[in-house]
């Protein structure tokens, strides 16, 4: 009762008229650190938990009580659509108070931008590619719009922990506060977080605030959640075999898949008819080939079409059509998405979400999950797994089907550990200094090199780059003229910096698809994203190549045709999976607890590949035989560790093991020959390890590893200097090697 009655009259009469008849846990906990603290507040809270009221009623509350003469609250999500969803809810809420509420994205038209920057009151909704835009084309009004700026809430911050767009928002938030002179608190949502400490360290950064992290009784969580494993064609791994265990008592325990081309397409198709359900997969092309397949069934059975689609590369009237179609109550569509349907859109009673293959973190999972439930019943998610037979003469790599194990790994990891990937704050984001240097000047216009520099270092994601490898960045940038020097040693963006900075798609650090034309000689082979270092191999056109060289600017590669079978390289490739989700992995092949969400198909498949795993003595080395020279190494790493591995085999024990031929599929297990017995790569490979090498040596000769979008205009240096020491996971590479010999 005291933190109702510390809201504002027009937030009771919203909770009388919405029927609550007392608030939930999570309004009492933020009423009180917002009402009872001066910090930044870290709500985190399970999904569809009400934490968009809890902290919007409090804040408001204050705002009531004392006005601000700007925009009062400046709320950043990174989508579009939970804006949208957003901006209806607050509307509702604020109406009643006068106190407007304005979106700011591509998709506003320019008379609602003009109003706010008329008369700046309220709260301004933004996602942080707009608000990018905003300080460089609208800095004079920066003052302005936010001189008595009260709080900033960032939605989904979870989803800005890992990556550069994190590091973007709060150097914008930082620069914001410095240029308006204000001083707000920060407010951090989220409903998937591991460790809320190093979160709340990671909003904090820059604010001279602590961050009070709110602790109450959440409830209990209650799943329906299923697993379930596809050969592509029969035989599935069940078929002639007895189960002794029992599934899970559910609905999903008697389903069987339909007849049909694709089994886990079939299976798929059956249970989403008559009910709403979101299919997530893991890339836009994946996306786009489930919903046509999708599509094909209800044309073959002479069902009306009833799947949507829902993706980043889509227009906006795709997607806002997908958008209202699952808020519709009556509506029996489903939809088939990608990350951009992950976030905290309200999207009614969804009754039940798949996804097809595993995701690549525990927060994904989580967040997808969190789509379903939303109106008093429990989350539901079908997991389904499909993979082809391996051939008759496959090798051991091939007979683990990874992504069943990788999608349990998830599961158990949260329901055992409550693990969620941690922030990463140690990166060296020369990409996004390059970024926020060019937005810097063109936003403040001539600047001197010392005051760039003093608006530029202190930001708190740059803690970790010197003010050398700034001097080299700015040497750097004049010579290529996208910054010029005037006559009195002032420093502008110069020609070719304004046609980089005066595109729209300056504005966002995130890489865009961009595709790469695949040449064989004088044949033209197609596209490819993302392409691989010279030396790796892609496989397009129904054979293998080893490419042979990338050229950046025409976005070309060269290659030639070689022998072998490898994975199709489309771009979308394995993200930044953590090593805990990989060593989960390894527990699930060497334990033999049963999984009560397994369903019969994956049951099975589990259990072949356990005995697999331990007739081949996986579970008492890494390094197993494959028969003559051929060795396959599974380490156990996540991405970034497992990358650190392959260079330091290559690079630092290539020769003493005679090693060739090395063939990765990251980041499960690398393929190779070698001269060298089992006990000498153990020998050699500690013996590298405990040398004392730089990190630069994992960087090949004449490379520059171009990781992020802006490193193309990042002195060389820099780029091998920021993948070498802020991409590769060289410490828990280190650990892990040895630990081997160690063992052996």
């Amino acid at each position: 009762m005291e933190v109702f009655k510390r809201y504002a009259p027009f937030i009771q009469d919203y909770i009388y008229r919405s029927g609550w008849q007392s608030l939930r846990a999570v309004q009492n906990a933020a009423g009180d650190a917002i009402f009872n603290t001066d910090g930044n507040v870290l709500l985190t809270a399970s999904t569809a938990s009400g934490k968009t009221e809890a902290s919007f009623f409090p804040i408001l509350s204050l705002l009531d009580e004392n006005p601000s003469t700007s925009v009062g609250i400046l709320y950043i999500a990174p989508l579009k659509a939970l804006i949208n969803d957003q901006f209806g809810r607050l509307n509702d809420l604020c109406e009643e108070a006068g106190i407007p509420v304005t979106r700011w994205h591509g998709d506003v038209p320019q008379s609602q931008k003009r109003c706010l920057l008329r008369k700046p009151a309220g709260i301004l909704q933004i996602t942080p590619e707009s608000l990018e835009s905003l300080m460089i084309n609208k800095h004079m009004e920066i003052p302005s719009l936010f001189g008595d700026l009260r709080f900033i809430v960032i939605d989904e911050i979870h989803s800005l922990l890992r990556a550069d767009r994190g590091g973007q928002t709060f150097s914008l938030i930082e620069r914001l506060c410095h240029l308006a002179g204000c001083n707000p608190r920060r407010i951090g949502l989220s409903a998937t977080i591991g460790n809320p400490e190093d979160v709340g360290k990671f909003l904090a950064a820059g604010s001279g605030r602590g961050t009070v992290i709110p602790k109450f009784d959440g409830g209990k969580e209650v799943w329906r959640l299923s697993m379930e494993h596809f050969f592509n064609t029969a035989p599935q791994a069940d078929e002639g075999k007895s189960l002794e265990l029992d599934t899970i008592e559910m609905e999903l325990a008697t389903d069987t898949a339909p007849k049909a081309a694709d089994p886990g397409m079939g299976y798929i198709f059956e249970h989403t008819r008559g009910k709403k359900c979101l299919v997530f997969t893991n890339s836009r092309e994946e996306c786009e080939a489930v919903c046509q397949n999708l599509r094909q069934y209800c044309e073959t059975n002479r069902e009306p079409d009833r799947f949507l689609i829902h993706h980043g590369n889509l227009s906006t009237s795709y997607r806002e059509s997908a958008e209202e179609e699952l808020k519709d109550d009556n509506s029996l569509m489903s939809v088939c998405a990608t990350a951009t349907l992950e976030l905290g859109i309200d999207i009614g009673r969804l009754e039940r979400a798949f996804q097809i293959d595993a995701p690549f973190t525990v927060s994904g999972f989580l967040q997808r999950m969190g789509r379903t439930g939303r109106r008093g019943g429990p989350s539901e998610m079908w997991f389904v797994m499909r993979e082809d037979h391996p051939e008759s003469r496959a090798m051991l790599p091939d007979m683990i089907p990874w992504y069943l194990i990788q999608g349990i790994a998830l599961v158990q990891l949260y329901i055992e550990e409550r693990f969620v990937e941690p922030p990463r704050t140690e990166k060296l984001p020369f990409s996004l200094l390059y970024h926020q240097t060019m937005s810097t000047l063109a936003s403040g216009g001539e600047m001197s090199p010392g005051e760039l520099a003093s608006r530029v270092l202190p930001l708190s994601v740059f803690h970790r780059i010197t003010q050398d490898d700034f001097r080299v960045m700015l040497k750097h940038l004049i010579g290529i003229d996208h910054v010029n020097r005037t006559e009195n040693g002032g420093l502008i963006v110069g020609l070719t910096g304004e046609r980089i900075v005066n595109n729209y798609k300056f504005y966002a650090v995130f890489q865009e698809n961009i595709e790469y034309t695949v040449h064989a000689g004088s044949e033209e082979l197609g596209t490819i994203v993302k392409p691989p270092p010279a030396g790796d191999k892609i496989a397009i056109a129904g054979r293998v190549w080893v490419v042979e060289d990338v050229d950046h600017k025409r976005r070309e590669i060269y290659c030639t045709l070689v022998k072998g079978n490898i994975p199709a390289y489309f771009g979308d490739v394995a993200g930044d999976i953590h090593t805990r989700i990989l060593e989960r992995m390894y527990g699930v092949l060497a334990e033999e607890n049963n999984y009560p969400y397994l369903m019969n198909h994956a049951v099975c498949r589990m259990q072949d590949a356990r005995k697999t795993f331990k007739k081949a003595g996986m579970a008492d080395r890494p390094l197993i035989h494959l028969g003559g020279k051929m060795w396959a190494l599974f380490p156990w790493l996540g991405s970034y560790a497992f990358l650190a591995l392959e260079r330091f085999l290559k690079l630092r024990c290539g020769q003493r093991l005679v090693l060739k031929g090395m063939t990765p599929s990251r980041p499960y297990y690398l393929q190779f020959t070698m001269q060298a017995s089992e006990d000498e790569f153990y020998q050699i490979v500690a013996e590298e390890v405990a040398k004392d090498f730089e990190p630069l040596e994992l960087v090949y000769p004449k490379e520059v590893p171009v990781f992020e979008k802006y490193d193309e205009y990042v002195p060389d240096e820099l780029v091998r200097k920021g993948f070498a020491l802020g991409v590769l996971d060289i410490e828990v590479m280190k650990k892990r090697v040895l630990s081997w010999y160690n063992q052996n």
